[in-house]
């Protein structure tokens, strides 16, 4: 990134400013982002009882569709479950309808096992911008180590984010340990993206053979963008068959890192950087749940939030200084 490269002269580099020209559509959008409407439809009204089951068991009393509301609301107003089978009991009472409301021990043993839909991908192959981020789910927060100097580390998990550089949807997520590493994820990134991937752009992390191969195997049109590490060398087949890696090191030659940044769009990896950090401000930086079904579900269901907040409106601005 530019402010990487000029890290010696950070201070002297103005700060980039831009306009926003659909200012009341966008802000309309922001409103609707805390409207109960938006979240409680019609559709969920009509398939909140599960349907009769076949097999032999009991009959559970509420759809997956209840259960995803319920989880949603949760999610967007950061409610704990009792908390959220309130809310969802005080909404249908101030609607007047008569459903039943799914205790918290209800919620938490379906999250375990609930099936999120995937994010759907258009025909059109998308450009995929990769990236990753922790997050805190159990363990003595702050405060605890700042007060009684407390050792014992803070418990975390990794989300692995890809989003679509066109529309800034997030388009696949993967949440593993702390200790597993960002390019041994693009293999299960890409099992969730439906569709062509047209490109790849990612950090100085997933400059890896694996990765590449991994690209390839899967989608052997899409172009490869991620920055060579300082000390790359070109492979031995440079010259008769470049591979991509060898191309980016040539214009890194001759235009230096700046100018393949530009060349090759590697600048627009600051849009899943832009997600991460709307994931951090809207939904938070930690997991509530404890069981990894659970995280799962959690993290699938802030996906699908985050997208529908965006569908709502987003903004359109230019570069002013």
């Amino acid at each position: 990134m530019p402010f990487k490269v000029n890290k010696d002269r950070r201070h002297k580099i103005p700060r980039q400013r831009h306009r926003v020209t659909n200012w009341p559509a966008y802000e309309a959008g922001l409103r609707s982002r805390g409207s109960l409407t938006v979240w409680f439809t019609e559709d969920a009204i009509e398939g909140w009882r599960a349907a009769p089951r076949t097999t032999r068991g009991g009959q559970p009393s509420y759809s997956d569709l209840a259960i995803a509301t319920a989880l949603t609301l949760r999610a967007v107003f950061h409610l704990a479950l009792r908390q959220t089978e309130g809310l969802i009991a005080s909404i249908l009472q101030l609607l007047g309808i008569d459903l039943a409301v799914p205790d918290h021990t209800t919620l938490s043993r379906r999250a375990e096992t609930l099936e999120v839909p995937r994010p759907c991908g258009g025909q059109a192959p998308v450009h995929l911008l990769v990236d990753s981020t922790g997050l805190k789910f159990c363990g003595p927060g702050e405060w605890l180590t700042e007060k009684h100097g407390t050792r014992r580390r803070r418990s975390w998990r990794k989300l692995h984010l890809a989003t679509d550089a066109d529309t800034g949807r997030i388009v696949a997520s993967v949440l593993t340990g702390h200790d597993a590493d960002d390019g041994g994820q693009v293999g299960p990134l890409l099992e969730r993206v439906d569709g062509p991937v047209a490109s790849l752009t990612a950090d100085g992390a997933y400059d890896r053979d694996d990765v590449h191969a991994e690209i390839m195997a899967r989608h052997p049109e899409a172009e490869i963008i991620v920055p060579p590490r300082s000390s790359a060398v070109p492979s031995a087949s440079a010259r008769a068959t470049p591979t991509a890696r060898d191309r980016h090191l040539q214009i890194i030659a001759e235009r230096g890192r700046m100018g393949w940044q530009r060349a090759s769009g590697y600048n627009w990896r600051a849009l899943v950087e832009a997600d991460v950090s709307r994931w951090k401000r809207v939904i938070g930086d930690g997991l509530r749940s404890q069981t990894d079904g659970r995280q799962a579900t959690e993290v699938a269901i802030a996906a699908e939030v985050l997208n529908r907040m965006l569908d709502l409106g987003r903004p359109e601005y230019v570069r002013i200084a």
